[in-house]
């Protein structure tokens, strides 16, 4: 477990999940957010995203937290771990809304309580249907990975209690 992605639902809890795997491992962190958006909330040019991602992947050991879609089967060649919190809606909107207001190392930018932003709530409503199927079908194609799968944020925690 050198090169690990951690994926799933925005509000699933990725990178809390990735700090903590960081904290115990010592393997370096980066978020795809991070490389993507500038403190304004723009993103930056895709080559740079990607330029930025393609040097973290060449590095030794890394934890990268995040889906964008476009590069997961980028990460899935290049990683030796997968961890997919594939949590139930609820437990992600009410992440999405427990993160409000709060300073996050994984963002540039604090989003604000009383903001809320419906096309990226719908993409949230829509994840398991839309989103999920297609990472499962990334899975299936890359057997010689670990790959874990948490149902719940409890497999989580014991996962990285046994760490």
């Amino acid at each position: 477990m050198r090169k690990i992605m951690v994926i799933g639902c925005p509000g699933s809890g990725k990178s809390t999940f990735s700090r903590n795997l960081h904290n115990l491992t010592g393997i370096p962190l980066f978020h795809l957010d991070m490389m993507n958006w500038n403190p304004d909330r723009t993103t930056v040019d895709k080559a740079v995203f990607r330029e930025r991602l393609s040097n973290v992947i060449q590095t030794d050991e890394w934890i990268i937290d995040g889906n964008y879609g476009s590069t997961i089967e980028i990460r899935l060649q290049a990683c030796d771990t997968v961890v997919f919190l594939d949590y139930p809606l609820n437990v992600c909107l009410d992440g999405i809304r427990d993160r409000r207001g709060k300073a996050r190392t994984d963002m540039p930018w604090i989003e604000n309580e009383d903001e809320e932003d419906a096309e990226f709530i719908e993409f949230i409503k829509n994840y398991n249907y839309q989103s999920r199927p297609k990472i499962m079908e990334l899975l299936d194609r890359y057997p010689d990975k670990d790959i874990y799968i948490f149902k719940t944020r409890n497999e989580a925690d014991e996962f990285l209690k046994q760490l």
